[in-house]
């Protein structure tokens, strides 16, 4: 199962962004490695090798004070006080050293090479075969970042902000991990069922980083794995994600947990690229988006797509745009899936009119100008302006209203609403991919939002939002 899951990892890697280094963990204990320098940065590299379980040769005429404490103190570290020769290198799976100049640079990984080792020499990237980059230490548990030596202090702060992600703790559940793992494997488990154990396990080591687990704890999460949730995984599961407005990181918690656990993501049109990025490497993602007047998959054959893939036992992500509650016609889909008797499961997002709004720096609500928010849609099934709308609710002053999909019908839902009463004067602004990193605003009154849209020409998805509250100087932005 291991060769298969690295092998599977192998081609989700191909098939992307080419990399810049290959990341790797090696397995040092009993593995020869050579230091060549006596300086802090031979100490430093001496004590990393060394922690990782090497037995470590260090060659320096001049050791400093920093090697001579780790050569006395960790039986692992021998120091022999001359430099290094070609012949000190045989045997030898890394190879560390300082340099003066590239020619020693380049002398010492020619003689490294020649000898099987991989070569590093320190601040001379050009002749290194790898490099140690920046370290997140919570053994077992390892995080390391290379920015391929383009911007060190880069990976510096990336680091440090992992750190606050990752507490001390951790390495205490990564060390009861390893100890569990054997007794999970001989349970014989279905797969499902073993990754929901250790899905269930992360979730507590997040809740509780500074309390190691203990055998109530395992007992509890065995309790999930049981014969009913082992069913239950057998049959496959569907989670409706709301994907938020555009920008990856308003993505919920709850909501990257779900894309990390899937075997298939169905996207709309409108999720960005970045959320994407979040989803499980092997996980098959479909483009099922319904784009306007364009060719698309309808809703009939996306609710017996989902309900197909669950019914094969897969975990599926149903990742909407936005909200999936709030125009993402999620109740056809849930009704498809309980009448086959699949379990469902519902996760909010950032609705777009919220995403905009705090892009805008504008608030909905307003006391004294706006008591209530009201979401509409401007696009009826046959791509029309709906009939039925409350016009008398929707020209009401002392509302902010938020129209979805109001583009191509925003002409007539301009005439409906001054005929109905409201001011031509009323604050409108319409913004485009809200959050996303080409957004943009058209800033007019409800009497010249067509024109201008029409000069601007929008490439979706857009959001029109009209009311008094954006008469606050929060709201007064300019297009």
């Amino acid at each position: 199962m291991t060769g298969d899951k690295n092998e599977s990892e192998t081609r989700s890697v191909a098939a992307g962004a080419p990399l810049a280094t290959l990341p790797v963990f090696f397995k040092l204990s009993g593995r020869r490695c050579v230091v060549a320098g006596g300086g802090d940065g031979a100490a430093w590299k001496t004590e990393l090798l060394a922690s990782a379980g090497a037995p470590v040769d260090v060659y320096a005429a001049e050791p400093c004070e920093r090697l001579e404490r780790l050569a006395a103190g960790l039986a692992g570290v021998r120091l022999h006080r001359r430099a290094w020769t070609a012949a000190d290198l045989a045997g030898a799976l890394i190879a560390v050293a300082e340099a003066e100049s590239d020619h020693a640079a380049q002398a010492f990984r020619a003689d490294a090479r020649a000898a099987g080792a991989i070569a590093n020499v320190i601040d001379r990237p050009a002749f290194c075969d790898f490099q140690f980059g920046s370290m997140v230490n919570r053994s077992p548990l390892v995080v390391g970042i290379s920015t391929d030596g383009a911007a060190p202090v880069f990976g510096q702060a990336l680091r440090a902000r992992i750190e606050t992600l990752a507490p001390e703790g951790f390495a205490a559940w990564a060390g009861v991990a390893r100890e569990w793992r054997a007794d999970i494997a001989a349970l014989d488990l279905p797969f499902r069922a073993r990754r929901r154990f250790w899905e269930e396990f992360a979730e507590l080591a997040f809740a509780r980083p500074g309390v190691a687990p203990t055998i109530a704890d395992l007992q509890a999460l065995l309790a999930v794995v049981s014969d009913e949730a082992v069913a239950a995984a057998r049959r496959g599961k569907v989670v409706l994600v709301g994907a938020g407005p555009g920008d990856p990181e308003l993505l919920t918690l709850k909501a990257v947990r779900a894309l990390q656990s899937a075997d298939v993501v169905l996207y709309d049109d409108l999720v960005s690229p970045g959320v994407l990025d979040f989803a499980r490497r092997e996980a098959e993602k479909l483009d099922v988006g319904k784009r306007g007047y364009r060719p698309s998959p309808g809703q009939p054959g996306i609710s017996a797509k989902l309900v197909e893939l669950a019914a094969a036992g897969k975990t599926v992500v149903r990742l909407k745009g936005g909200d999936p509650m709030i125009f993402g016609r999620a109740t056809e889909e849930i009704e498809a899936l309980q009448a086959a008797g699949l379990d469902v499961e519902v996760i909010p997002g950032v609705t777009a009119a919220s995403g905009a709004a705090a892009s805008l720096r504008a608030s909905l609500t307003e006391r004294d100008l706006a008591r209530r928010v009201q979401y509409v849609t401007a696009h009826g099934r046959d791509g029309a302006l709906p009939e039925d709308l409350d016009w008398r609710a929707l020209a009401d002053p002392g509302a902010t209203t938020v129209v979805y999909m109001g583009v191509r019908t925003l002409s007539a839902l301009v005439d409906k609403l001054q005929a109905a009463g409201l001011d031509p004067t009323t604050p409108a602004i319409l913004v485009d991919r809200a959050t996303w990193p080409d957004e943009r605003r058209i800033v007019a009154t409800l009497a010249t939002i067509g024109p201008a849209v029409e000069r601007a020409a929008p490439a979706g998805p857009c959001l029109l939002i009209l009311g008094a509250a954006l008469s606050r100087p929060a709201g007064r932005l300019q297009d």
